[in-house]
């Protein structure tokens, strides 16, 4: 069951993305009406170029996260009466032609969609790649189901069942939490395969403040669902994340 475009809006987290996101936005808008940018404390332009793109911008005086971006952007489009958010990066890495994809496979029985960029591993940069693939492993065995590609934010969910979770945290560990979630509380998640568009953008992410971040989510979320030690154990071996 597609989901019709009037009852989803797109929600972008946005942290000085002046150089992509009015392109992303104007691209964005062809298949979905109401588009929402949440600027997390930018010190560029990304908010007036949002704006002229025919986003609604929503700003953070100051940075506070993805996730606390993106939980912002979810309260807004519940208000707005939506039932479903998109959610991509305002870099450009993600494709607004492949939307369609990702609502075509939502639905009722499919509240979570989350898109695969690693059924196509070339268009993967090698770093990214393998990190990836080793926080997925371990996110599977967590959810209790295969998880693909766990860390890509171009998704669709269903606001209801989302908001309904009580994610909690407030940085790029929101895609993992999210996936153990949803999979936690019976949900089907699908995946989509899209391709990647990395050209000479800069990750947000902040490599050794976000690993020891992902460490520590990954390691209580494995001791509240009962794992033992060796389940949990693995995280500490990780080598710090690279952006995905």
């Amino acid at each position: 069951m597609s989901i019709n475009a009037d009852q989803c809006g797109a929600v972008i987290p946005c942290h000085n993305e002046a150089a992509s996101i009015a392109e992303v936005v104007r691209r964005l808008r062809r298949f979905l009406p109401t588009v929402l940018v949440v600027d997390d404390g930018s010190t560029d332009d990304t908010v007036a170029r949002a704006a002229d793109a025919g986003a609604r911008v929503i700003r953070h005086t100051r940075r506070s996260g993805k996730g606390a971006a993106l939980s912002t952007g979810w309260t807004a489009a519940a208000e707005a009466g939506l039932s479903w958010v998109l959610m991509l990066d305002g870099d450009g890495q993600h494709r607004p032609e492949e939307v369609p994809a990702l609502l075509a496979a939502a639905g009722p029985s499919r509240p979570l969609v989350i898109g695969n960029r690693l059924h196509s591993p070339a268009a993967f940069p090698v770093l990214r790649r393998a990190t990836n693939r080793w926080m997925s492993r371990r996110l599977s065995l967590l959810a209790g189901c295969p998880l693909p590609d766990s860390q890509c934010g171009f998704r669709v969910a269903r606001l209801e069942v989302l908001r309904g979770l009580g994610l909690s945290t407030r940085n790029f560990e929101i895609e993992s939490e999210m996936c153990v979630a949803f999979a936690r509380r019976g949900h089907a998640i699908g995946f989509v395969d899209v391709t990647p568009a990395y050209g000479s953008e800069r990750s947000k992410i902040r490599p050794g403040l976000d690993s020891l971040r992902w460490i520590a989510w990954y390691l209580q979320t494995a001791r509240t669902l009962g794992f033992p030690g060796p389940a949990a154990s693995r995280a500490t071996r990780m080598t710090p994340p690279i952006p995905a």
